[in-house]
């Protein structure tokens, strides 16, 4: 079965704000050779199965967190169509679906609501988060005090303690410690085994090629790769290597074109007419 459909989906964004009926008029009847619009996504069909632990990679700007929060349903797709099937507990941007005047214990019991889940559910799940966060310490103190790795921590925690089909991961590993990192690979390790779906955006390739199961390579809103963890991470790596070590890779080459060159130009030295 599949949790999450894309079926030919596009995200886009007006390039210029249009502030007045007027300005819009004016637009349409001078039109420009310059596309109106920028997609964040553009044209992306993919399935993901019922327990797959799948990665997304690609740079900065290329769409990865776009993908995920369309899987969530945090924004619906200018076109196309997405099936999201059971239920989704998204971990995005640090601090989202917190409060920073509320506690960490306050911000449990929020989160979870947020998430769909009763006072009753999050009553028998706080001592496991708690635990899991390691925040025994701070867990009354207002969360603006908090730094950003406990944040990340209590963030985790709270969406992987619920009963969820499917938990979506945006970059939340990258900001632990070493120590953390280890404890999220375990839990997603075990969401899988149990038959959870995760979908996971990380800069981290090794832990992704370790991790999962399939890899998605999105490159300009479009997906470039789509398959065996390796292999993805393998394309990505060669597509952003630096032109020097290609220049590198040509240099023996050279040397050696370069060496032929001074032998003849020797050569024609020792038999130039001045020279006898």
């Amino acid at each position: 079965m599949n949790v999450v459909e894309l079926h030919d989906v596009s995200v886009r964004y007006r390039k210029t704000r249009i502030r007045s009926l007027k300005e819009a008029v004016v637009r349409s009847l001078t039109s420009r050779n310059t596309p109106e619009w920028f997609y964040g996504l553009k044209n992306v069909s993919l399935s993901i199965h019922h327990g797959e632990a799948v990665g997304i990679i690609g740079p900065n700007g290329a769409g990865k967190s776009t993908l995920l929060r369309v899987a969530a349903g945090i924004i619906s797709p200018s076109l196309g169509t997405i099936v999201s099937r059971g239920t989704v507990a998204p971990v995005m941007e640090l601090g989202t679906g917190f409060d920073a005047e509320l506690s960490g214990l306050e911000n449990i019991f929020f989160n979870g609501a947020l998430l769909g889940c009763p006072r009753e559910y999050m009553n028998r799940r706080v001592d496991d988060i708690i635990a899991f966060s390691r925040l025994e310490q701070f867990i009354d103190q207002p969360l603006r005090t908090y730094s950003t790795g406990m944040i990340a921590r209590l963030a985790f925690a709270v969406a992987t303690s619920i009963d969820a089909d499917t938990i979506l991961l945006d970059e939340i590993m990258a900001v632990g410690d070493a120590s953390f990192r280890t404890q999220c690979a375990a839990r997603v390790d075990r969401y899988v085994h149990a038959g959870s779906t995760v979908i996971v955006v990380s800069h981290d390739l090794d832990s992704l090629e370790a991790l999962c199961t399939r890899v998605i390579w999105i490159g300009g809103g479009e997906v470039r790769f789509d398959g065996d963890p390796a292999a993805a991470i393998a394309a990505y790596k060669a597509s952003i290597a630096p032109p020097a070590s290609k220049a590198r890779a040509s240099a023996p080459k050279a040397s050696a074109a370069a060496l032929a060159a001074e032998r003849r130009r020797l050569r024609r030295s020792r038999h130039h007419p001045l020279r006898r």
